[in-house]
C-alpha cells in the first residue's frame, strides 16, 4: 500500500515539472526509453527530499525502484539527508540499504548526488575494512557501481585522504567507459585543488596510462603552461 507521504511527494514532483527543463535534461542525461523524465529542477527535488526525509524505508525503496527519474533522485537525496545525522549502526544500515539498490542508481546525476554523501561519511569514519567496498564496486560490471566507487572518494579527498582515489585511478584507468574517465579526472582535479604538487607527481608517473579526457579534467586548475605540457603528451 502506498503511503500518504509518498503520494504527497510524487504529487509535488509532478506539480513542479517544467517542460523546458525536461527538454534540457533529456539532452544532458540521455535516459533510457524506459525512464519517465518529468523535468523538475535538481534544487527543487533536493528541497522536497529534505522535507520528506522521514519517509518510511519501504517508501524510499519504492522511490528508488521507480521508473520516474526524479523519484529515484528524490530517493537517493532522502538517503543523503538521513546520513547527515546518522551515527553508528544507523550509518551502516543506510550504507547497506544504498548498496543493495545501486542497480537503480543508474545515471550520472543520481550517482553524483549520492555517492560521496551517502557512502562518503561512512568511508571517512567507518571500520578499517570500509575501503574494501570501493574495490568491490570498482570491480563490478555495472558502470554505475564503478562511478559510485570513484565519486564516493570525494568525501575522503575533502578529509585529506588521497590514496584511495589514486588507487582507483590506477585500477580503472583502462575502463572502457568515458563516464569513468571523466569521474577519474574530476577526482584528480579535486586532489590538485588541495595539493597541486601531489597531483603533478602522480601525473608525471602515470600519464602514459591515463585517458586523454582524464588528463584534461585533472589539469583544469593547473597553470596554463603546466596543463598544456600534460595535455600535449596525451
Amino acid at each position: 500500500m502506498t503511503s500518504h507521504a509518498l503520494e504527497a511527494l510524487r504529487s509535488a514532483l509532478r506539480d513542479r515539472a517544467e517542460p523546458d527543463v525536461r527538454t534540457q535534461q533529456l539532452r544532458v542525461l540521455r535516459p533510457p526509453e524506459s525512464d519517465e523524465l518529468l523535468g523538475v529542477r535538481v534544487p527543487v527535488v533536493r528541497e522536497l527530499a529534505r522535507a520528506h526525509r522521514e519517509l518510511a524505508w519501504e517508501d524510499v525503496d519504492a522511490l528508488l525502484r521507480s521508473r520516474v527519474h526524479e523519484e529515484r533522485l528524490a530517493g537517493v537525496l532522502v538517503l543523503a539527508e538521513r546520513m547527515r545525522t546518522a551515527r553508528g549502526a544507523q550509518r551502516r544500515y543506510l550504507v547497506d540499504f544504498y548498496l543493495a539498490r545501486t542497480r537503480w542508481v543508474d545515471n550520472w546525476d543520481l550517482v553524483d548526488g549520492s555517492a560521496h554523501v551517502v557512502l562518503g561519511p561512512w568511508l571517512v569514519d567507518g571500520p578499517e575494512d570500509a575501503l574494501e567496498v570501493l574495490d568491490e564496486l570498482a570491480a563490478s560490471s555495472w558502470l554505475w557501481d564503478r562511478r559510485i566507487a570513484v565519486v564516493a572518494t570525494l568525501a575522503l579527498i575533502r578529509a585529506g585522504r588521497f590514496d584511495p582515489t589514486l588507487h582507483l585511478v590506477r585500477a580503472l584507468c583502462r575502463d572502457p567507459e568515458p563516464l569513468i574517465h571523466k569521474a577519474l579526472g574530476w577526482m584528480l582535479r579535486e586532489i590538485g585543488r588541495r595539493d597541486a604538487p601531489r597531483l603533478v607527481a602522480f601525473l608525471e608517473q602515470h600519464l602514459a596510462d591515463l585517458p586523454r579526457i582524464t588528463v584534461r579534467y585533472a589539469t583544469e586548475l593547473l597553470p596554463a603552461d603546466e596543463r598544456a605540457r600534460f595535455v600535449r603528451r596525451r
